[in-house]
């Protein structure tokens, strides 16, 4: 492990601080629309990716791959879904073989009373506690990244 570019104080500085906003944000995130709706986190989450298409659906692995989800994780949270009504699962037209998520009446209706609550809490923890400067240079780098990681993804030997 000679060749390790361990990371320099700085670094490490960032990449914590980034780590602990990330997991103390998605907690209060989720604590708050656990205690506002009937959604959880991951459904909400499932719920903006489909109420974002206007036909309301999806690939099953579309959707696993704009979540950064396992298939599994995804069929298994799916699944649970369409037992609460929010979603149906459909053969697709194109794909016999492949699967549609589509949100139903429920599901709109859910995300639509639980996503007011939901931005007011977004607001108030990150959006007006930093500038228009540092919202903009936040976008820039997550793009950065995201762009390397679907690099990652796309080359022959994804994952190394």
């Amino acid at each position: 492990m000679e060749d390790v570019r361990w990371l320099d104080e700085r670094e490490q500085r960032a990449w914590r601080s980034l780590q602990s906003m990330l997991m103390r944000l998605d907690g209060e995130l989720a604590r708050r629309l656990a205690a506002d709706s009937g959604l959880s986190y991951p459904d909400f989450t499932v719920l903006v990716e489909l109420t974002d298409r206007p036909d309301g659906r999806m690939r099953m692995f579309e959707l696993a791959h704009a979540l950064g989800w396992e298939k599994s994780r995804l069929s298994h949270h799916v699944g649970r879904m369409v037992t609460r009504g929010l979603v149906t699962k459909e053969t697709c037209d194109s794909d016999r073989r492949g699967a549609d998520v589509v949100v139903t009446e429920r599901g709109r209706r859910e995300i639509a009373a639980a996503a007011p609550g939901h931005v007011e809490a977004v607001r108030r923890l990150f959006v007006d506690r930093i500038g228009p400067a540092q919202l903009d240079t936040i976008g820039e780098v997550a793009d950065i990244v995201l762009a390397g990681l679907d690099e990652m993804d796309a080359a022959p030997d994804a994952g190394g």
